[in-house]
């Protein structure tokens, strides 16, 4: 599997080059790849190289933006006739360019970004435009959240997320989110559920700030539809690991009469790139059959030394009366570009519907 950089190969710029000239007559593709390849492009990592292709095919384009992103939408439907993949996230510089040279033209790119999304994702290109139009913007969003194409209504819901990650916060929406609730009010029930997990996602960004704005949404969605419960309980994710009490009693989770037993880690000492293993048992003691959400915790050792807390879930089911069950787990310690390893005491506990246990220690070592 090559590197995502390397989407950007003189094959692809051939072929985009190509399909920019049959629609742009003035278009001088050589002059074009020539340009891209110019200085130090083969050092760039993905997210440069975009940027790159994004001032490089400006210097190529109208300099009117009305005409660039009219020019723009003949050559993505030049690419779809052309079989380029929809989605191909390698077009991901057409969203970039509004960003770039959009910016003091909100009408001329709203209207690009509803056309442009539709082939290629916009949903980090919008967020400056929502700093710096704020109620504009969402008005503009919440149209869009109507719209007959599931990407767009995506879009309104995935690009005003206050906290989406690999881009900028929103920090108006992070204090008060409450602009943006009717984009979610109106794609709670939306056929797809590509849109359905973005307004989830929405939700979730929401809680880490405003939990309680969620928690009254979660209640007064609850029981609409199964996929709006979906939504509520995606939506509600950081909060059921935070274990917050109003969303564990919310799903009945409790955990009185649960026992936790012969909790053990099987392997005290783990080398980095093997895997820690325990295991326990669980017994529902109620005389009702009781849904247990089951979690455990690495609370991981950092390069200060303090330990991080991270949550993992291993299941949420219903249990029966004096149910007795073993459960066992393996935690990978292997080496991945996402997670920086500290050799030394790290802890383990299981977290039964929201109440965390005793704490074991493991040794973490080279």
């Amino acid at each position: 599997m090559g590197l995502i950089k390397d989407i950007y190969s003189v094959s692809f710029y051939e072929k985009f080059g190509q399909a920019v000239a049959e629609v742009h007559p003035s278009f001088n593709k050589k002059k074009f790849i020539d340009t891209i390849y110019e200085g130090n492009f083969i050092q760039k990592e993905w997210k440069e190289r975009m940027k790159h292709t994004t001032v490089v095919l400006h210097q190529f384009m109208p300099q009117n933006f009305v005409e660039a992103t009219s020019l723009i939408d003949k050559i993505i439907e030049n690419l779809k006739r052309n079989n380029f993949a929809d989605s191909n996230l390698a077009f991901i510089f057409f969203a970039d360019y509004i960003e770039m040279y959009g910016l003091d033209d909100f009408e001329t790119s709203a209207k690009a970004f509803v056309s442009i999304t539709q082939f290629i994702s916009c949903e980090f290109a919008v967020r400056p435009f929502i700093l710096k139009y704020k109620e504009q913007m969402i008005r503009e969003m919440t149209k869009w959240s109507l719209h007959e194409n599931h990407h767009v209504r995506r879009l309104a819901s995935e690009g005003s997320r206050p906290r989406l990650p690999w881009a900028m916060a929103i920090p108006f929406l992070k204090k008060d989110p409450s602009s943006i609730l009717p984009i979610l009010e109106n794609l709670k029930n939306d056929p797809s559920e590509y849109v359905r997990r973005s307004v989830a996602n929405n939700l979730n960004d929401i809680a880490k700030d405003n939990p309680q704005i969620v928690l009254e949404i979660a209640n007064k969605w609850k029981g609409h539809s199964k996929e709006t419960d979906g939504i509520i309980k995606h939506g509600c994710r950081t909060l059921l690991k935070q274990g917050h009490p109003e969303i564990l009693g919310h799903y009945g989770l409790e955990s009185t009469n649960i026992e936790l037993s012969s909790f053990e880690i099987k392997t005290p000492i783990v080398k980095i790139g093997d895997y820690l293993q325990f295991q326990f048992h669980l017994n529902n003691k109620n005389e009702e059959p009781k849904t247990i959400r089951l979690e455990y915790a690495v609370h991981y050792k950092k390069a200060k030394g303090h330990l991080a807390k991270k949550v993992f879930k291993i299941s949420e089911k219903i249990y029966q009366p004096n149910q007795l069950t073993k459960i066992e787990r393996n935690q990978s310690f292997k080496l991945i570009t996402t997670r920086v390893f500290h050799t030394g005491v790290h802890q383990l506990s299981i977290i039964i519907n929201g109440t965390e246990s005793e704490v074991l220690e493991f040794e973490l070592i080279d």
